[in-house]
């Protein structure tokens, strides 16, 4: 099974979201104006894949984790968007939660013992 690079879509759907151009996304995050939507358009291609820095500023101007663009399902990214958004103490209460839901789980698929 081959593996595909998450971050062009993610970046091609963050910023239709956002309904921004190419361009217009490329120089609100500080590149040239006439480099702006080349380079956007090669990373959502996924000819070229934007550095960490350029990547982190993408995330800032779009209100999502850094985390988003590595995110290879729906839901994963989904989630890492939400959880964003909760402050440090509710992002404990949806690890607790977490860590509840996968020892039932768990504990539900196991064999049980006569």
């Amino acid at each position: 099974m081959s593996f595909t690079n998450p971050i062009p879509e993610r970046l091609k759907e963050a910023r239709k979201k956002a309904k921004l151009s190419q361009k217009a996304l490329g120089v609100r995050i500080g590149m040239d104006e006439s480099s702006a939507s080349p380079r956007m358009n090669q990373y959502e291609k996924g000819k070229h894949t934007p550095d960490i820095s350029t990547l982190k500023s993408i995330a800032d101007e779009f209100g999502v984790p850094l985390s988003y663009f590595f995110c290879e399902d729906e839901i994963s990214a989904e989630l890492a968007v939400n959880l964003n958004k909760l402050s440090e103490t509710d992002k404990q209460k949806v690890l607790e939660v977490t860590v509840r839901l996968i020892e039932e789980s768990f504990e539900n698929s196991s064999p049980k013992g006569d």
